[in-house]
């Protein structure tokens, strides 16, 4: 179960399985990004904004327009990862979060990740609806 927002950002239980894993045992690194992207998933859910509504009702998609990510150490068959996520910077058109994967008090993975703002009928840039965008303004966190 994902822990609530709040204002050190939001963090998100993952279990590494097979599937997730090379013929070592060790977390195949793309699928750090997957972990990644169910983290901000629940992470935009537990504000209220699942993205099947901002699609349906606000024309609304978020796609990752840039990441820089620095693998520190991996992850292995069952182990028990935390995937966080924490608002730094939003704009217009635009947001960065922070993400970490960590293994208990271990850091995994660090990642920046830039999320743009696109109209689902046209693929074309647009604004953060209002509502949103104040949203989450108020849940920026400083740069970890």
């Amino acid at each position: 179960m994902a822990e609530p927002v709040s204002a050190s950002g939001f963090s998100l239980p993952v279990r590494v399985y097979w599937e997730d894993t090379d013929a070592g045992g060790v977390v195949y690194h793309a699928q750090y990004l997957a972990f990644m992207e169910r983290a901000r998933s629940e992470w935009m859910r537990a504000h209220g904004w699942g993205q099947e509504r901002l699609r349906a009702r606000d024309d609304l998609v978020f796609v990752v327009r840039a990441m820089q990510i620095d693998f520190r150490a991996p992850a292995r068959l069952d182990d028990q990862l935390q995937v966080s996520v924490a608002l730094v910077e939003c704009r217009g058109a635009s947001f960065v979060v922070a993400q970490q994967v960590l293994r208990g008090d271990a850091v995994l993975i660090e990642a920046k990740v830039r999320i743009a703002a696109l109209a689902a009928s046209s693929f074309r840039p647009r604004p953060i609806p209002q509502p949103l965008q104040s949203e989450l303004k108020q849940n920026l966190v400083e740069s970890p």
